[in-house]
């Protein structure tokens, strides 16, 4: 077997804006994985690292691509258990080879095209303005749960935002969840979350910076606003690391990004002690090209989801693969007849072996 790999700048159609900072490109990598004897049959995979969030975005990543790419050439073994998003984009070029290379990841009756995902609906960070007006898109097109990227801007007028929306949707016609991305810090996140609840927001994400375990702990002890986890779980690679998390901060709920939490394996031994434990999960993406959105859709599918999910739509981006995936109001759906329409585009790209 053989693997190669492809560098790849994605360029967002409009800048993204979060508490971090505002993005307008994201650097990923593709794998392309293919027996020598018959190289017109590939997998394709998305090592989707995220600069900033992912641990092993450093100088030292290519170095681990071309050490996964010999030992591959010579039937060895890579340790990456400290490199989720390789393992996560080598996982997706192991199964789409196996399948036949055609971009089916995980089938079942959602890349059969008979049943969906329901989806929220992700408004970015901008100016009050911006964000109702992006709002008002993501309601009209038939949005029923709402994320809201919340810590950069004015708090007062953050809560002037939802106090109006809550004006016209109660909790039950539109659930909103908000992300601090840990903007918050001890000294103002209780007033806050105190403040959030009155707009019975479903939950909120990461709320202070992650590795504060004992101070989480404490604020889902206290907050009437439900505490996922995001960030929280970066960098958690091992079992052991993982319990020992869950045990101490005990959240209401986790939010699982394959790409940053050890892959699709990874995931789901997030999955089994979060459910050993009560505690809630749901899937979103991580900004990946229309390759390991697929693959991440097609996954969340196996999984007898039943609430929104957070998953991109592949449309963010200006430079882009073709997609099966469909977008149907709040719905995603996979179309049988586009699966594989990819395959040009990534034949013409100069992999590097």
């Amino acid at each position: 077997m053989r693997l190669a790999y492809y560098p790849l700048t994605l360029h967002f159609k409009s800048p993204a804006g979060t508490s971090r900072g505002v993005m307008r490109i994201k650097q990923t990598y593709l794998l392309k994985l293919w027996d020598e004897t018959a190289p017109e049959r590939y997998g394709v995979g998305e090592a989707a690292v995220f600069d900033g969030l992912s641990k092993e975005a450093d100088g030292r990543y290519e170095y681990k691509l071309v050490e996964l790419l010999a030992n591959i050439a010579l039937g060895r073994s890579t340790d990456l258990t400290d490199w989720p998003s390789i393992r996560f984009g080598l996982e997706q070029a192991i199964r789409d080879f196996s399948t036949g290379g055609r971009g089916l990841y995980y089938p079942s009756p959602f890349t059969e095209g008979k049943s969906e995902i329901e989806i929220n609906g992700l408004v970015w960070m901008g100016d009050i303005d911006t964000m109702m007006a992006r709002l008002e898109e993501k309601i009209e097109s038939g949005f029923h749960c709402i994320k809201l990227k919340i810590g950069a801007l004015d708090f007062r007028q953050e809560m002037r935002m939802l106090e109006a929306i809550r004006s016209r949707f109660d909790a039950a016609a539109l659930e909103i969840r908000v992300d601090a991305n840990g903007a918050f810090t001890m000294d103002n996140a209780l007033p806050a979350l105190h403040i959030l609840s009155g707009y019975e927001v479903h939950s909120i994400e990461q709320p202070i910076k992650a590795g504060q375990w004992e101070m989480m702990r404490f604020l889902c002890d206290v907050s009437r606003v439900p505490i996922a986890l995001d960030e929280e779980l970066i960098g958690l690679n091992r079992r052991e690391q993982k319990i020992a998390m869950l045990d101490t901060i005990h959240p209401a709920w986790i939010v699982l990004k394959p790409a940053l939490c050890g892959g699709f394996s990874g995931a789901e031994e997030w999955i089994a002690l979060a459910e050993e434990r009560g505690i809630g999960w749901w899937v979103t993406s991580a900004l990946e090209c229309n390759v390991g959105l697929s693959a991440l859709a097609q996954w969340t599918a196996t999984l007898g989801v039943k609430m929104p999910q957070g998953l991109g739509t592949g449309q963010l981006y200006t430079d882009n693969f073709p997609s099966p995936l469909i977008l149907d109001g709040d719905r995603l759906r996979f179309n049988p007849a586009a699966m594989g329409g990819d395959r040009k585009a990534l034949n013409n790209l100069d992999w590097r072996e």
